[in-house]
């Protein structure tokens, strides 16, 4: 097929302006006075954080409810509390829900040296109605951003704490007064828990340092330098899709990040190769996803899982190293096997990036990925002081070429206005609180870890299907580090009891916290690339679970061969990594129908047999795939279509 580049030029800029125009449109956009007092407010919030992490820690408590004041009004001031209310200033609503979050924290300050010691256990009145203000005000900023669902979950969890005691079997608990449950959760085991403790000591500062990567232009050179090394590859415009998600979606913490800043240069890209839109939307859900896996930030998710096991960070980041890569190879043959089905052709030669020019020319934007890889796994640098020191490294360099110069204008700008990318991870982050609070409060958590000993009678693929169930569920419109933190507060424990090893464990429930954007009905990446796809949500959301099938089997593959996350010896780590390999190679043939020529339906369910055999560790099932698949490669060789290529 020879589909012209149409949307590479000119066209491909009016599109990206278009997409722009329709987010801002979603917005306030705020002017005069107003706009530059919240310009201010987010110039202050990254000051405040850099300060506070880098040079004069303050206590949790001032920290962590200081941070989600500065997403509060950020939030309040820039997204619409309903369809009428006012896009050029504010509503006295929103001054009002402002305020909400500001007054008790003043009261908390006021009220610190006594209120740690009342709070959860003896309250008085006042306690009790500032932290319900709170909780409304949390609760709204989570609307605002994500919509109804978290919000709902987290009054059904609220209510749960009142009304336990009404509760059935192994769910049922004394239940709290409004007073000690409301003060609980406005606490450092609430609201101010785990969730925003890595918003504001993790996230926040590679938000930032992201943030810098896009003003300086790295971002497009990300899509440029992935460009010039897959784009003339069969199905060229997906595989650049791989490249640069994984190096943007690594330091986002959110797929629907990753999708808005890697899918308005990529989809078009694909549309116009011959992809079919709800194709392309699928496979930039599926490889936005996947960013949020791979080392070494892993959305915050790395920091936060070593936090919780008490480990060193490195251990947590190599261990994620083969599942990331298989995630990715089977991404990669889906899109190869599709292509080849389908004929389709890499891009022309001309429409790419020459990569030694490439590299020449911009190859320097690299450099603050690998410094910041340094600090984190050498160096061992806590995760903030390593991403200040990649953001400074990328400022410095800014300045080789014009094009990429980070003057202080800009940098002015970039700490003004990054922070608005953060305001939706903080209010999930926070109402995420709530659920962690009510669940360590009532000790749901070990109740849920008994339901899942019970109803799996013992059997550990019975315990991981129904953990797999409840991370999706519980991570549903959620940023990774926020479903993550939910889900590691309850299920972990019952599959470590069950003999799993607990980074494999954690990084189990970690990795469906992740695919949870691409699970219907709340398949939030899926939407977000069905929107700039042009293409139906539905299509998008079940054809991005079909292309990424081989990360719902990643996890069970790590859960029963340790040696995939680096625990074993050499030769079994190296052995189980060629097998994974092959299995999710085979694994794509099977779901695409393609292997060097069409697969009638019972090749298929061979090809689907072998690969689970390879898939599932150990040398016995191993071996019998090999020698299943020695004879089939054979027999496809000799009957191979040449279709789907590389352009001249």
């Amino acid at each position: 097929m020879n589909h012209s580049m149409d949307e590479t030029g000119p066209a491909l800029n009016k599109k990206l302006e278009k997409i722009k125009d329709v987010e801002i449109s979603q917005k306030r956009d705020l002017k005069g006075p107003l706009g530059t007092a919240i310009a201010a407010v987010g110039l202050l919030m990254s000051l405040f954080h850099v300060i506070v992490l880098i040079f004069r820690p303050i206590d949790p408590w001032f920290f962590r409810s200081i941070h989600v004041i500065f997403g509060g009004i950020l939030v309040f001031s820039l997204v619409p509390g309903w369809k009428r209310s006012p896009r050029e200033n504010l509503h006295m609503v929103d001054y009002l829900l402002i305020g909400s979050l500001i007054l008790p924290v003043l009261y908390l300050f006021i009220e610190f040296e006594t209120w740690i010691f009342r709070v959860g256990v003896t309250p008085n009145l006042l306690d009790a109605v500032f932290s319900l203000i709170f909780i409304i005000g949390i609760l709204e900023m989570a609307r605002r951003t994500t919509g109804l669902p978290l919000t709902i979950i987290a009054l059904l969890f609220i209510l749960y704490g009142y009304f336990g005691q009404y509760m059935p079997g192994i769910l049922q608990h004394k239940g709290y007064s409004w007073p000690r449950m409301l003060t609980y959760l406005f606490s450092l085991d609430g609201i101010l828990s785990i969730p925003v403790f890595a918003s504001a000591h993790y996230i926040f500062l590679f938000i930032l340092f992201g943030a810098f990567l896009e003003t300086s232009g790295a971002g497009r050179f990300f899509v440029d330098f992935a460009r010039s090394i897959a784009g003339g590859r069969r199905g060229g415009p997906a595989k650049v899709s791989i490249v640069s998600s994984a190096m943007i979606g690594t330091a986002s913490g959110s797929s629907v990040a990753n999708v808005v800043v890697d899918g308005v240069f990529n989809i078009p890209l694909m549309k116009a190769s011959g992809f079919k839109p709800t194709i392309a939307g699928a496979i930039e859900a599926m490889n936005s996803a996947g960013g949020q896996i791979v080392p070494p930030v892993m959305g915050a998710g790395a920091f936060l899982m070593a936090e919780i096991l008490g480990i060193p960070y490195p251990k947590v980041a190599l261990a994620a190293i083969i599942p990331a890569l298989l995630y990715y190879s089977a991404a990669y043959w889906m899109i190869d096997l599709y292509s080849a089905r389908m004929g389709l052709l890499g891009m022309p030669k001309k429409e790419l990036p020459v990569f030694n020019r490439l590299l020449k020319e911009k190859g320097y934007l690299l450099i603050p990925l690998l410094v910041l890889l340094y600090c984190l796994m050498f160096v061992q640098l806590s995760p903030f002081r390593s991403a200040m020191w990649a953001t400074i490294i990328l400022i410095g360099l800014s300045w080789f070429r014009n094009e990429t110069r980070l003057g202080l204008k800009k940098v002015i700008r970039t700490l003004s206005y990054g922070p608005r990318s953060a305001m939706e991870i903080v209010a999930t982050c926070a109402a995420a609180g709530i659920i962690v609070g009510v669940i360590s409060q009532t000790g749901l958590g070990m109740k849920f870890a008994m339901i899942i000993m019970s109803y799996s009678k013992g059997h550990l693929f019975i315990a991981l299907i129904l953990s797999m169930v409840i991370a999706i569920v519980l991570g549903m419109g959620m940023p990774t580090t926020a479903a993550y933190a939910i889900s590691a507060s309850v299920l972990p424990s019952a599959l470590i009891k069950m003999g799993v090893h607990p980074i494999g464990a954690h990084l189990f429930i970690f990795y469906f916290a992740c695919l949870s954007p691409l699970t219907p009905p709340l398949a939030v990446a899926s939407y977000a690339a069905a929107a700039i796809a042009n293409a139906r949500v539905w299509d998008v959301a079940w054809l991005s679970m079909k292309f990424a099938i081989a990360g719902f089997i990643v996890p069970y593959m790590f859960v029963y061969g340790p040696p995939l996350i680096l625990e074993g010896n050499p030769s079994d780590i190296l052995f189980a990594l060629i097998t994974g390999l092959l299995g999710t190679m085979t694994l794509s043939a099977a779901i695409q129908g393609w292997f060097w020529g069409d697969l009638s339906y019972p090749k298929r369910g061979y090809l689907l047999g072998m690969s689970l055999l390879l898939i599932k560790p150990g040398w016995q099932s191993d071996l019998i795939g090999l020698a299943l698949f020695l004879p089939f490669l054979v027999i496809q060789l000799k009957l191979k279509t040449p279709l789907g290529g590389e352009r001249k």
